[in-house]
């Protein structure tokens, strides 16, 4: 940020900053007033932009003076703050300095709870319980029921294909071949639904990091290529799953009886 729009913001009682990415989803430009709408706070804020930062790190916030709220809160919630940011010298030292201030905070009214960036935001997670649990039995059930739907569609498949597999074994076609033909063509058609489905995953991390992000982990949320091959496998492995019991019932029916089934 330039120098002279922080001194702008510093001089200024009623002045704020904000991130770049911020100003460009509003379209804020210096000299725009906005207002604050409190909620947790019971004060609404008239604020005059005065600087647009930018930080390779995060983008999206407002910064303004804390006297500013101050005076128009309740002399009961002056002078009070939820938490404070500590900025380490170099990383080795968080394990130092956060049991030091829990300690000089110890005997205090207010005790302190001092700990990283990474687990105050995985603090948050935690108040929907075990989260990997609960998103392993989601995705158990979820995996559960495209099998069946899956099975259900390769069965009715196969049924309406008898009179294919009939001119197949009258061409002279072997059981195993019919029974290859079948399952390979089941998992072409599951590889395409996994590769449409990862698209389309692709696609909601992207709108997910174009969002505001109050945890900071969201902005590098990515689709990893060992979990996409997992998944492309996982596709796979349930489209054969689901058309093995409907193409070896195929690949055993007899020529006369797949006439006979045709009428």
């Amino acid at each position: 940020m330039p120098e002279d729009q922080k001194q702008a913001w510093v001089q200024e009682r009623q002045a704020c900053i904000v991130g770049k990415d911020l100003a460009t989803r509003f379209g804020w430009q210096l000299g725009d007033r906005i207002t604050l709408q409190g909620n947790i706070f019971p004060v609404d804020l008239e604020l005059v932009i005065r600087g647009i930062y930018n930080t390779p790190e995060e983008n999206e916030s407002l910064f303004f003076h804390i006297e500013y709220l101050y005076e128009g809160l309740p002399a009961s919630r002056r002078d009070t703050a939820g938490a404070f940011t500590i900025l380490a010298a170099v990383p080795e030292a968080v394990a130092q300095i956060a049991p030091a201030i829990d300690d000089l905070f110890h005997n205090a009214t207010a005790q302190t709870r001092t700990e990283t960036e990474r687990a105050f935001a995985l603090s948050y997670v935690s108040f929907i319980g075990n989260v990997k649990r609960f998103l392993l039995v989601i995705c158990s059930a979820v995996t559960f029921t495209i099998l069946l739907v899956s099975a259900n569609t390769m069965s009715m498949s196969v049924r309406e294909r008898i009179k294919e597999v009939s001119v197949l074994k009258t061409l002279g076609f072997t059981r195993e071949a019919i029974l290859g033909i079948i399952l390979g063509e089941s998992a072409c058609l599951a590889l395409v639904g996994g590769l449409v489905g990862l698209l389309l995953a692709s696609g909601v991390c992207y709108v997910i990091r174009q969002e505001p992000a109050f945890i900071q982990q969201t902005k590098a949320l990515t689709l990893q290529p060992g979990t996409a091959i997992a998944c492309l496998l996982l596709a796979v492995l349930i489209g054969m799953v689901s058309a093995l019991v409907p193409a070896w019932q195929a690949s055993r029916t007899t020529i006369v009886d797949a006439l006979k089934d045709i009428g």
